[in-house]
This record gives structure tokens, sequence and C-alpha cells, in this order.
């Protein structure tokens, strides 16, 4: 009992002592996270208006235009809108209270009671975000925000980010201080963009329907008040089940809403997605969407860039390019009357490049004749499925020869008897002739094919390939029938002939010069140019491709133009053996003509979109080989009348010899005596280059694995003779050593049995 009185008199002298204080953590974390709370929200609400002071001006010319973005030429004057000329503005008053019920039911359902921004709902979106809700179909942006995004911002990805839509808040907020919800929304439902090119409602119930609004039923308003959240998949025409599903939704989004009942939604969502589709309006106003027709491969090459940059081409851009808008039309011209070419029919088609020698820019493009009804049709000038023939032969032959080799334009080279290493095909010219042992200068003027394929044997692929894709060729492998021809557009050959032109720099061609966005936010765009081969390789070209034009015996005579100091190459494709008794021994599927001045290059592609349908003419002959020179003289003839006309200067890495009366040209270091010539050895550089001994030829095929492995792609590839183009020649002068031709040459093959192998073509380029 005592010892129970002591433990009871110890806990209360316990009691009675003072206790240590309570550790509040809880109530700490609390008032640490409201502090964090508070600091973020003074520290976002400080951002905010640090974006907004830096905010663009919107005006209301800027909502009620349509969001599209224009073209313009090098000489900053419009070239085309992108958006529909016809565009049919609606007024407040013309706009059924049923679309505007769908519209504000599928968009921002609250419109009515927020100020510009809807705290509730980018507060709710976030959390949407959070949980991998979409907010049963509605964002954080509202009406108000979606149409400063459609008059000042653009949809590149860039521009969605937290600067641009602190600004886009801002300016929405101003918006609502200045416009009622009925101008707003009048804004907005013109402002839109509905797909095909056509912006606004009012405009899309014409294109779709071809019925104004107020005659269109609550299934089409549903539709319409649907798609500009996807214009292209919400197209009933082309995606009628995707259409459908929206519609439906947005109908069901009314119901909600308490804009409809159920029965109507009911009866709307039984309504085919298809009915009341008019092919008439589209018709109408397809045909006045585009104010140029002159300029439309051009304008459809911009658009592609455009893209590619970034941006979308409903952002209501401005698009200044470096098209020569003069030149594109003196270039129709001559595609599209017969005041400058006559054309044999109107199946008679085209492709031509023109850009600028020094710079890149690409000046005129056109893509076919006679398409003056369709907008961004077919643009053959850079379509890679046709061969080009012998305008290939400097690109992947001569110019690695002269670059790597330091060949001077008198080396010797042997024009007889062929055989592709490794295999049974034999290469021929047009005229199944052997000329013997001719120099540089005249194989490349005579466009002869063996002596081509020859130097790119001696060349090495690797080193032509290296060669020809810095000059933008873009090969993945090279075989040796490439030399006389590969699949490139006529805009690859031109961009490769303006580093000739400009002594050796490579600029990628490109058409748009500056993008300004609607906030006024401009970038702008050029070449740098790449310096791919030294000046004496451009020089050496140069001054051998200007007998290509001027000479006799040159393949581009008709091309001449008189008192103009230019080069240029001919090259017509052949058939292939399949087709031999279909055509004509003359029959050609392409017939090119690519040439340079100092300030322009141009390439000219001519042929048929079905060159192996012979159920009528469909293939180029004698008549009508030449008509790619005259496209090419002509449009070469007017620039040169706005254009300083000069001839090349020498560079001092170049040297001048007199041989057989001709001034031919070496690279200094590297003077190839006669016997060098001929054999391919300079004493000076010590490096083997004859291409006239059946022993080098093993060696080059035999070399390595590769060159086995392209042999065997090379016999495979029974295009036997589309890839052997040929050139024509318009002299059958023969060289000089004719005897030693034939002592030398049945050897660059590396097959022993070359003279016994048939011919698989007769080939025929230029």
């Amino acid at each position: 009992m005592a010892g129970n009185n002591e433990q009871n008199s110890r806990v209360a002298r316990n009691k009675n002592q003072p206790q240590p204080p309570k550790k509040h953590w809880f109530r700490r974390i609390i008032l640490t996270l409201l502090a964090l709370f508070v600091i973020g929200v003074l520290a976002g609400t400080g951002l905010f208006f640090y974006y907004a002071q830096t905010s663009p001006k919107i005006s209301e010319a800027a909502m009620k235009s349509e969001a599209s973005t224009k073209i313009y030429d090098s000489n900053n004057k419009l070239v085309a809108d992108l958006g529909t000329n016809s565009r049919k503005y609606v007024k407040s008053s013309q706009i059924p209270d049923t679309l505007k019920n769908a519209v504000v039911s599928i968009e921002d359902r609250r419109f009515y009671k927020h100020k510009g921004v809807d705290y509730t709902r980018i507060l709710g979106a976030a959390l949407g975000n959070l949980k991998g809700s979409s907010l049963g179909m509605q964002g954080g942006s509202t009406l108000t925000m979606q149409l400063v995004k459609l008059s000042v911002f653009s949809t590149k990805t860039s521009d969605r980010n937290l600067k641009v839509k602190a600004q886009e808040a801002w300016l929405a907020l101003n918006v609502e201080k200045h416009f009622s919800k009925s101008q707003i929304l009048e804004f907005y439902i013109n402002k839109v963009y509905m797909g095909n090119g056509v912006y606004g409602m009012g405009t899309a119930a014409w294109y779709y329907y071809n019925k104004p609004l107020k005659d269109l039923s609550l299934s089409q308003l549903a539709l319409l008040a649907g798609m500009p959240q996807s214009p292209t998949y919400y197209d009933p025409t082309s995606y009628p089940a995707y259409a459908k599903n929206r519609r439906d939704l947005v109908l069901q989004a009314m119901y909600d809403n308490k804009a409809i009942t159920k029965q109507q939604e009911t009866a709307a969502q039984n309504v085919s997605i298809k009915s009341g589709l008019s092919s008439a309006g589209q018709k109408n106003l397809a045909s006045q969407q585009y104010k140029s027709k002159v300029a439309d491969s051009y304008i459809t090459e911009v658009r592609k860039e455009i893209v590619k940059k970034g941006y979308s081409t409903t952002d209501n851009l401005k698009v200044y390019t470096n098209l020569n808008m003069n030149a594109q039309q003196r270039l129709y011209d001559i595609a599209n009357t017969s005041t400058y070419v006559n054309y044999p029919n109107n199946r008679f088609q085209l492709g031509v490049s023109v850009v600028d020698s020094y710079t890149g820019k690409v000046s005129a493009m056109i893509g076919g004749r006679k398409h003056t009804n369709v907008t961004y049709g077919l643009n053959r000038a850079v379509q890679t499925d046709r061969s080009n023939a012998s305008t290939m032969k400097p690109i992947l032959a001569y110019g690695p020869a002269i670059e790597y080799n330091s060949w001077p334009t008198y080396k010797s080279l042997a024009d007889t008897k062929y055989k592709y290493p490794g295999t049974d095909i034999t290469l021929n010219d047009f005229d199944n002739k052997h000329l013997g042992n001719m120099t540089m200068r005249q194989a490349l003027v005579q466009s002869r094919n063996i002596p081509a394929v020859r130097t790119l044997e001696a060349v090495g692929r690797d080193k032509a390939k290296t060669f020809a894709n810095n000059l933008g060729m873009g090969l993945k492998t090279v075989n040796y029938s490439n030399a006389i021809g590969a699949e490139v557009s006529s805009l690859q050959v031109a961009a490769a002939y303006a580093a000739f032109a400009n002594g050796g720099t490579y600029h990628k061609p490109y058409y748009i010069n500056k993008i300004v966005t609607p906030d006024n936010q401009s970038t702008s765009y050029s070449s740098s140019g790449k310096r791919v081969m030294k000046a004496s390789t451009a020089y050496m070209i140069t001054d051998m491709l200007k007998g290509v034009i001027n000479s006799a015996t040159g393949t581009g005579t008709t091309a001449k133009i008189s008192g103009v100091y230019q080069a240029g190459k001919t090259g017509t494709d052949n058939y292939a053996d399949k087709y031999k008794g279909k055509v004509p021994s003359d029959a050609e599927p392409d017939s090119w003509m690519a040439g340079y001045t100092k300030n322009y290059s141009v390439t000219v592609w001519t042929g048929y979109d079905k060159p192996g349908d012979f159920s009528q003419v469909n293939y180029i002959d004698n008549s009508t080989s030449k008509i790619s020179q005259d496209i090419y003289r002509e449009m070469m003839t007017y620039l040169q009348e706005h254009s300083p006309n000069s001839d090349w200067t020498k560079p001092s890495s170049v040297g001048t010899v007199k041989k057989n009366g001709v001034e031919e040209l070496y690279v200094v270091g590297h003077l190839f005596s006669n016997s060098e010539a001929a054999s391919g050895t300079s004493s000076k550089d010590n490096t083997s280059s004859s291409i006239t001994s059946s022993t080098e030829s093993k060696a080059e095929s035999s070399s390595s694995s590769e060159s086995s492995s392209e042999s065997s792609k090379e016999s495979s590839s029974s295009e036997s003779s589309k890839e052997s183009s040929s050139e024509e020649s318009s002299s059958s002068e023969a060289s000089s050593s004719s005897s030693e031709a034939s002592s030398s040459s049945e050897a660059s093959s590396s097959s022993a049995s070359s003279e016994a192998a048939p011919a698989t073509d007769t080939n025929k380029a230029e």
C-alpha cells in the first residue's frame, strides 16, 4: 500500500514539472507549401505581365480577315494568296442561332460567362492533362483565345509555349473589353479554316452544300461547327466516317448544353453525312481559289518548303520568294503558246528549272504544258523518274577526271568496242560506230558514250559518286552506265551546272527568301554555298561545254544564241531492247538540254508522260528531239536580255597549249606530253589513268569485291540501255589514230569475250 502511494506521488510530481514544447511539423509543412504557392503565384503573375508587355497588337481588321498565307515574288509583289478569293463573309445577323449554339457547345461552353479567359477551364484542363483525359471535348483555350491565335500567332510547333499562351490570354482579355460576344463569335465563324482552301463557315456552306448558312439543316450546321478542329479529316467528301463521328459529337454537346432536345439530337444523327453535299459548289469555288496559274509549279514547291520549315500554309504568313515573275511569265508563254516553240501535240510535256548561277535561288520553274486549269498539278521539273542521259557526263565522268586525275582537255580516250566489266553487255552509240581515239574535248562535244564510261571506270565509282553527290545528285550507288544517265530532276541538273558556271561552288537550290509571321517575326533564308571542285575543273568543263553549242560537231548547236557566252550539254535517252520493233529506230523517251551563262543555269526536260504506251505517238524522234534546245534557247535569250553578258576568266591554275591546231587546257603542274596524254600518266603526278589497255580495265574491275558486286548489278539491270543512253553526234568525224585505237581498244572490258558479246542496245543520248 505504501509502495503504491509512493508511485502515485512520483507520477504527480512528474505532471507538475514543465513539459518540452510539442513539435508542430504538420503546421510547418502547410505553411511552407502555402508560402511556395504564394511565391509561385507571384512569380507566375510577374512572368505573365512580363510576357503581356511584349504582346503583338491585334486589330479588328486582323480578326475579320481570313487566315491565308500570301506569296510574293522577288520584287515583293503579290503572286498568290493561298486562301480562297471568294470568301463569303457573314454578319452575325446572317448566322443561324443553331450554328452559334453548335460552335459554343463544342468549343467553349462557358463562352457567355467568362471575360476572354476561363480560369475554371484552364484549371480543369491542367487536371485533365494530369489524369490523361481531354475534359470531355474541351481544352483550356476559349473561343476568344482561339480567335486571337488565328489572327496574330501561327500554328507552328515553336509557338506552342508559355509565352505565346500568356500573350493569347492577355490579348483575349483586351478583345473582350472592346468587342461584344456577338462580334467575337462572328469573327471566329468567318475566320476558321474549313479545308480545301476554304475559310469561314459561310464560305464552307457554299463549298460543301452550295447553299447559304440559313438554308442548312441542324445536321449540316453541326458538321460545319465541328470541322475546324481537323479540317482535313472531318471533310465529309474525303473522310465521311470521321466526319460523322465529329458531327455526332457536336450534336451530343448541343444536347448536353440544352441547345437541342434529345429527339432533335437523335434525328440529326440519323441523317446521312453525305446528305445535301454538292459538287457544283466545290467546282465553283475551287475555280476561283488561286490567283496565279502561271507560277503554279513554283508555288507548289513553295508550299512544300513552308511545311518543311515548320509552318503551315494556314498560318497567315507573308512568304517572300526568289521568283522572277517576268521570267516565269516568259517561261509559261514558251511552254503554252506557239509564239516561241512549235510543239507536236498537247501531250508533249516538259519540265524546266531556272537557277541563279551564283546564289542557288530558283528564279523560275514550270512543270508541264496545258495544265492551266489544274492547281498544284504534277511538277515534272522536280520529278526524278527519268534519266538525264548525257547531261550526266560532266558530272559523273569528266568533271571527276579533271578534279582527281588532273586530265587535260586533250587526254586521249578510246571510242572502241566495249563491254561493261564482268558482263556480256556491250555498250554502243546511236550510230553503232566506233570512232577510234579522240580527245576528251572531242568525246564530250560529240557526246560519245564509250569514252565517258571508260572515263568513269578510270576515275573509280567511289570518287565519281562523291563528286556527283557534292553537286546534289543524291546517288546511293553508281554503276558504270550512270556515266550516261541517272534518274535525277531538271532542278538537280540546273543546280549542278550552276557550280560549273560560278567557278566551283555548289548552292542547294532554294525558293524562299523570307517568311514573316502575323506578329511581324521575320526569318530570312539563303544558301551559303560550298566549294565542291577546283576553279580549274569548273573552267575546263565550261570551256569544253562551249563547244557543244558553238562547234560544228557539237550536239547542241540549236541552242546557240548569237553573241552570248554560254556552255551546255544535250542528252537523249533511248528505249530498252524490249521495246525494239514497237517504236521507230530513232525513237527516244527523253530529250534534255542543260546550259548556263555566268548569270543563270537552265535545264530542260522534254518527253511524254507515258513513253511505254504506243497506242499513239508517245516518244520523241528526230523531228522533236531538238525542242528541248528550242525551249532552252528562247528562255536563255530572254534572261540574257536582262543580264550582263561576259565570258569566263581563265584561272591561273589552268594552262593552255596548242594541240593539232586547237587551244587545249591543262591543270598547271600536270602538263601531259603526247605519250602521257595517250597513256593517262603524267610524269609530274605519277597517277596511272590509262583507259585504253586491257590490263588496266581488268585491274579496275577486279581490284575489289565492290567492283564485282557492282558489275553484277550492271548485268542484272537489263535496263541495258535505258541506262546506256547515247549521244547523237552532228558529225561522224573520226579522231586521229584509228589504227592505234583498234589495236588497243577491245580492251577496256574486263570480259575476255567482249567482241563476241552481242550489243544489247544502240544507245542514244545527248
